[in-house]
């Protein structure tokens, strides 16, 4: 099995900043339908999030800020993700934002197999990319670090400097790769976890 990072670094400005993952949301929180979605298909989990560990005690999960400093965006904690990777002795690292509820239960295996060894792998959904939502080579850290430190951080301009695969998720109801980011987005998930 390949192990798992949660991307907890979002801002929330739309919902009133702090910790978007941390709001309710069902019998827990938007982060534990996350949590529940990657514990059986990972071999190990996650937290990276540059806010006070304290606030995910509750998870029972390690936590670990960006290895460089500065709140570079995901780029940061997916090489923060591929670093703790390599250091449990993973060649590959699943990484997926915190504020995606309902991860479908066969992402990581679907990714696995749809990539080439040394290849990343990522989710599509309804024509999107989620390049959020992947798998990615550990060795791919001093590459990805020395992307950052030229000062580019977006996502998807990394993502033409390496290899990868696309795997396509069914995106009926809701999408399986969709976030909350607004006060209407929370209502909808809440809407779809009610009894």
């Amino acid at each position: 099995m390949i192990p798992g990072v949660i991307l907890a670094g979002g801002s929330s400005r739309r919902l009133g900043g702090g910790d978007k993952c941390l709001l309710p949301l069902g019998e827990g929180s938007i982060l534990t339908h996350v949590i529940s979605s990657l514990r059986p298909q990972t071999s190990a989990l996650l937290i990276n999030s540059n806010s006070d560990p304290a606030l995910f005690q509750h998870t029972g999960l390690p936590v670990q800020a960006d290895v460089l400093p500065g709140r570079l965006g995901p780029l940061a904690g997916i090489h923060t993700a591929m670093l703790w990777a390599r250091a449990i002795g993973a060649d590959a690292v699943l990484t997926t934002p915190a504020d995606t509820p309902f991860l479908p239960a066969d992402l990581v295996i679907r990714l696995n197999t749809g990539r080439n060894a040394g290849q990343a792998a990522f989710a599509l959904s309804d024509g999107e990319l989620h390049p959020v939502a992947g798998i990615w080579p550990s060795a791919l850290a001093e590459q990805l670090q020395d992307h950052l430190a030229n000062g580019v951080y977006r996502v998807r301009t990394w993502l033409g400097q390496i290899s990868f695969k696309t795997v396509e998720f069914e995106a009926g109801g809701i999408d399986p790769f969709w976030n909350i980011n607004t006060p209407d987005d929370l209502a909808v998930a809440r809407a779809a976890v009610a009894p």
